[in-house]
This record gives structure tokens, sequence and C-alpha cells, in this order.
């Protein structure tokens, strides 16, 4: 029996087998899934902060869920997806870290 791999993500334009831009793909696939549950972990511990206690801790929260959105996005679109409304539904990110995306910190 013979593998074929999907002709979608393997196949160089002349037709050919394209051993790296598969695996190219696939190594951009994982980057993206273990950024994604970056932004999960980093969404979790925000929502699991208080914004009534120590505004310190809660703003290094807010500060690290936004830098990993803002990484997940970037690695969206290596990966080819341009809109990313549809992240920020799945996600339920807070308009809060919409709002950082971006801003670096001193």
């Amino acid at each position: 029996m013979t593998l074929k791999p999907p002709q979608n993500l393997s196949f160089s334009s002349s037709g050919r087998f394209d051993p790296l831009a598969y695996e190219l793909m696939a190594e951009k696939a994982d980057a993206l899934g273990r950024s994604g549950q970056k932004v999960e972990a980093a969404l979790k511990a925000l929502k699991a902060g208080d914004p009534a206690g120590d505004p310190q801790v809660y703003e290094k929260l807010l500060a690290d869920a936004a830098d990993h959105v803002w990484a997940f996005f970037i690695q969206r679109e290596i990966c080819g997806f341009r809109n990313q409304a549809d992240a920020v539904r799945r996600y339920e990110i807070p308009a809060e870290v919409m709002g950082r995306l971006g801003v670096s910190r001193r």
C-alpha cells in the first residue's frame, strides 16, 4: 500500500512531491497550535485575576495576554489567515487585550 500526501499540501507547481514544502507547512501548523495554547493559558490566567486586587499583578496578566495574542495573530498571518475576527470570537479575546496589541512594555 502506498501512502500519498494531500495534493494541496505537498506538491510543487511542477506536480512533483516537495518534501521541504511539506515539512515547512507542518512546522507552521505546529507553531500555530502551540501559540494558540499559550493564548488560551494567558486568557485563562487573566480571567482568574482580580482587576480590583493588586493593580500591578493584573496589569502584568493583561500585558502577557496581549503579548501572546499578538504573537498568535502574527503566526496566523504566516499561515495565510489574514482575518483575525474568527480567532477573536473563538478565543473570546476581551477588548482590553485587543486594545494593547503591539504595545511594547518598558
